[in-house]
């Protein structure tokens, strides 16, 4: 693993997510983030490897990551492994590589994974299907559907990975819940999700929606259709609004905003979660620190709710 180490990474001796120890300082953290730096199945700007950073660098202005609805802090309950060592260039391989490093970390901890673009969520899904023996429920927040038969001719990439999820029989369709969908697709692909049984509630459907009042009844349903399985939580930070997010390589105009989604993670904080990644963050397109900002709030928000469970 030694050949896989990248200027970019991000080293375990530096402060982690918000300033947490290494993994090797704490090695029976309950939970432990984990950054994926991988790109290389990008279709139009690249810069996502460059995410786990940016998004630590970020974290480091929650201070002592008390959260404002819950009076805890997941600091003392988790530690950060760094960045996993891998391929950059061929997804296979990098996919061959990243399945066993997960498994091991899995079996151990509640992670929070840091990409990365999308395309790493088919790897750790097929980790977590085979610790937990059978299909999982999912929370898909995201702009695109990501169940595309094919990647602009390849056959898998980070549009693919739902597809084909569903047909690995990794994931429950029936207990699939897509949130934020917006990007152009043919019907048969932009309802895939929802011709197999599941939920969609698109970025349209969520338009003016914003409080726990307003998205009660969303918040509601997604609750009685997963309650009592196990739910893992992949969120593609363009299922922001650019405005909130301009950083990432797909932007798609009339998103979610970060209050939307930030009410959706604490209302769902009940859900029998097992772990989330958080992907697509390209920092060469961000300004301001803006979409840095708000996936690290993202995963703070996860952790301190599992915290506070």
């Amino acid at each position: 693993m030694a050949d896989y180490t990248f200027a970019f990474q991000t080293s375990t001796t530096h402060a982690g997510f918000l300033k947490a120890p290494s993994l090797q300082a704490f090695p029976d953290a309950p939970y432990v983030v984990a950054g994926i730096p991988w790109d290389g199945s990008v279709t139009n700007r690249p810069g996502t490897r460059f995410g786990p950073y940016e998004i630590r660098r970020a974290s480091h202005m929650l201070c002592d990551g008390t959260h404002t609805l819950w009076p805890v802090s997941p600091l003392g309950q988790f530690a950060d492994a760094g960045d996993l060592t891998m391929p950059n260039t061929a997804l296979e391989r990098m996919r061959e590589s990243l399945m066993p490093q997960a498994a091991e970390l899995i079996a151990r901890h509640h992670m929070v994974w840091l990409g990365g673009d999308h395309s790493i969520t088919l790897p750790l899904l097929r980790a977590y299907r085979a610790h937990h023996g059978r299909p999982l429920a999912i929370v898909h927040f995201d702009a695109h559907c990501d169940t595309w038969t094919d990647h602009f001719g390849e056959p898998s990439g980070h549009g693919t990975w739902v597809h084909e999820a569903i047909v690995e029989g990794l994931i429950d369709p029936a207990l699939t819940v897509q949130v934020g969908i917006r990007s152009s697709a043919e019907r048969e692909t932009a309802e895939y999700v929802k011709d197999r049984g599941g939920l969609i509630y698109t970025a349209r459907d969520l338009r003016g929606l914003i409080n726990r009042q307003q998205l009660s009844s969303v918040i509601s349903e997604v609750r009685e259709r997963l309650s009592g399985h196990p739910v893992y939580l992949t969120l593609d930070i363009d299922c922001l609004d650019p405005a909130y997010a301009p950083g990432t390589g797909t932007p798609e105009p009339g998103g979610l905003s970060s209050a939307q989604v930030l009410t959706l993670l604490e209302e769902w904080v009940d859900l029998n979660w097992v772990g989330m990644d958080l992907s697509e963050v390209s920092p060469p397109y961000d300004h301001a620190q803006l979409t840095a900002n708000a996936a690290a709030h993202f995963a703070w928000t996860y952790l301190a709710g599992r915290v506070s469970r």
